[in-house]
């Protein structure tokens, strides 16, 4: 049943930057909306842990860098000392048994509801079928950019005094950065919206602030091709990809992590020719995708989403070509500390 890791692509060595990793094989953020009071709870740290292999990679649940918590009370943040007390256990818990954690960094952006009571949208998980509800943002003023990228740089700092090893910073899945990158959404008529450098001149003024605040071999970028903001595809959505990609080789990002969404085809070509550092491959692959990916050099990563979820030791499951757990997509988002999050069995391997 058992074959040699060194022929499966995906557990090859690799070295993202400074880190030595033993597999290629990504657990990814995934909201589970189990950070009551969006502060990090002790039930994380087995969460994290059960996911941890020496030498792998993770990167937490998508982690608020301004405070959410009339729109979305159970998701995490990190934008105060109390909250990046509380992931200290959990950051430990991941580095006790060698695994390399970065924390995702996102900011909704603006909201024109106003009983949230701040200029955030809200989304809200629907455990049924995983739908989220947006109200209608209103634009934000040239004057309000500067605070949001002030809030990812302190949100940056705060990460690495949890004991995170770096940030990654959501530039995708349609939130308030993604919406600036979009033509067909973005109709501003100043420095950030018209031209392709406009569009990107807000990603690039976060991106920079983070580098400068924690070092650019600390910071991993989102992207995702092909995303759709409020039902809109931008008119040539891997213009704005690779422009990015190229300005972030200036920037020496560690790493680009490109959303592929599955009803598209696979196209990280475009992205590889203009970024130098490391790639990461995400959207609906298999191990045999992914493997793929890494013995064509389209990636050198890949992350799995469902797949970590449902299997805490994914990567000795793709050694031993093991079954894999499926999913149970109706506990995604619930905020029990157990039930779909720290319940899915881990393979029981025969001496």
């Amino acid at each position: 049943m058992a074959s040699n890791s060194t022929s499966v692509p995906l557990l090859t060595p690799y070295k993202m930057g400074s880190f030595e990793l033993s597999h290629r094989v990504v657990m990814p953020p995934m909201t589970r909306n189990r950070s009551y009071n969006n502060t990090p709870q002790p039930h994380a740290i087995e969460y994290y842990a059960q996911r941890t292999t020496k030498g792998g990679f993770l990167i937490s649940e998508s982690t608020s860098a301004s405070d959410i918590s009339n729109g979305s009370p159970n998701m995490p943040g990190i934008w105060t000392e109390d909250q990046a007390e509380a992931w200290k256990p959990i950051v430990d818990s991941v580095h006790g048994k060698g695994g390399v954690f970065f924390c995702q960094l996102w900011h909704p952006g603006r909201l024109s509801d106003s009983s949230l009571n701040n200029f955030l949208i809200a989304w809200n998980a629907v455990p049924d079928d995983g739908e989220y509800f947006r109200p209608t943002p209103k634009q934000l003023k040239a004057n309000e950019l500067p605070l949001i990228v002030n809030d990812f740089r302190i949100a940056a700092r705060n990460a690495i005094e949890a004991g995170f090893d770096g940030v990654e910073i959501n530039s995708a899945n349609s939130y308030m950065i993604d919406q600036f990158l979009n033509d067909q959404v973005n109709d501003r008529t100043d420095e950030y919206g018209g031209s392709i450098e406009n569009r990107c001149r807000l990603a690039l003024e976060i991106i920079g602030a983070v580098v400068d605040e924690i070092g650019a071999h600390r910071v991993g970028v989102k992207l995702s091709l092909f995303s759709e903001v409020y039902g809109k595809k931008d008119s040539n959505p891997e213009f704005p990809s690779s422009y990015l990609a190229s300005e972030l080789t200036k920037l020496g990002v560690l790493y680009l992590h490109v959303f592929e969404p599955k009803d598209e085809p696979r196209c990280l070509k475009s992205i590889r020719s203009a970024f130098e550092g490391t790639l990461i491959a995400s959207g609906g692959y298999n191990k045999t995708e992914g493997d793929e990916a890494i013995t064509e050099s389209c990636a050198d990563l890949v992350s799995f989403g469902r797949l970590f979820l449902a299997n805490p030791d994914l990567p000795k499951r793709f050694e031993v070509n093991a079954p894999l757990n499926k999913h149970d997509r109706s506990t995604f988002y619930r905020t029990d500390p157990v039930l779909g999050y720290t319940d899915y069995p881990s393979l029981e391997i025969a001496c």
